[in-house]
């Protein structure tokens, strides 16, 4: 079909990662992709591929993850909104939706990806209304050292040492924008980062690694060996859990198909 019997239209999403194993659609599995195909093909007749930003893991939320899908003429975004936003399931929900050039690409015209992890050190984050949607970590940090610790990661750096094993096909450079930790109301501390691309659990290991420097029990020194030499002898701490992660928003050059940043309420 061409342009004019079919539209592109865009898609902001929310969602709540823990009944999801991620975004991708995989076989006899839920996941994000595979739910809003799922509920496309009911609604259009037909099924409908769904591309996404990027992939979020199995139990990681998003407040802002981008998507697109071609449909016929008649299907104009608001209708389609609508429709997506009665029928799927609650843990989704479309926050906008509008049309795209065709040359539009969610995922290799985006330059820019925000993610937000909440650790929480009050003992209220162990609550059930908190504990889905953050690390419920419980013990004090120092906002000083977690402060020094994000303070080095602006930049082009290797990122390998704080990334998922076997990957080298991706490559392992990442240039970081922004990154630092703020109060997270009054339950604990929120580290976001921005940057033009990730690897993967990259984010997870930096908190977990961070997490311990905010304990006291690693050095800044530590971090800074692991972005300037990926073979060095230190190791990373261990990756902090999916259920504080969140991809915010998704940032792309052209005005016509920016993304304005999401709300970071719990989805």
């Amino acid at each position: 079909m061409n342009a004019g019997e079919e539209v592109r239209v865009l898609l902001v999403l929310h969602y709540q990662g823990k009944g999801f194993h991620g975004w991708q659609r995989q076989p006899r599995l839920r996941t994000v992709q595979g739910e809003i195909e799922r509920v496309i093909e009911r609604v259009v007749g037909e099924r409908r591929p769904v591309l996404g930003s990027g992939r979020t893991d199995s139990g990681v939320h998003a407040t802002g993850q981008v998507a697109t899908v071609p449909l016929p003429a008649a299907w104009h975004a608001a209708r389609l909104r609508k429709a997506l936003n009665a029928l799927l399931p609650r843990d989704i929900w479309v926050e906008s939706a509008r049309e795209v050039p065709w040359s539009f690409h969610a995922r290799y015209d985006a330059v820019e990806r925000s993610y937000q992890y909440r650790v929480g050190t009050s003992p209220a984050t162990a609550s059930p209304f908190h504990r889905p949607h953050c690390w419920a970590f419980g013990e004090s940090l120092d906002p000083e050292l977690l402060a020094s610790a994000a303070a080095i990661l602006p930049g082009r750096h290797s990122f390998r040492a704080f990334a998922k094993s076997g990957q080298p096909q991706r490559g392992e450079m990442c240039t970081v924008v922004e990154a630092g930790w703020a109060p997270w109301d009054e339950l604990g501390y929120a580290f976001t980062i921005r940057a033009n691309r990730y690897l993967h659990h990259m984010v997870r290991y930096l908190v977990g690694t961070m997490v311990d420097v905010g304990l006291g029990r690693r050095e800044v020194s530590e971090m800074v060996a692991l972005l300037e030499d990926p073979d060095t002898e230190v190791v990373t701490s261990p990756p902090a859990p999916p259920e504080g992660l969140y991809l915010e928003r998704v940032r792309y050059p052209d005005p016509s198909t920016s993304i304005p940043s999401a709300s970071t309420a719990d989805p």
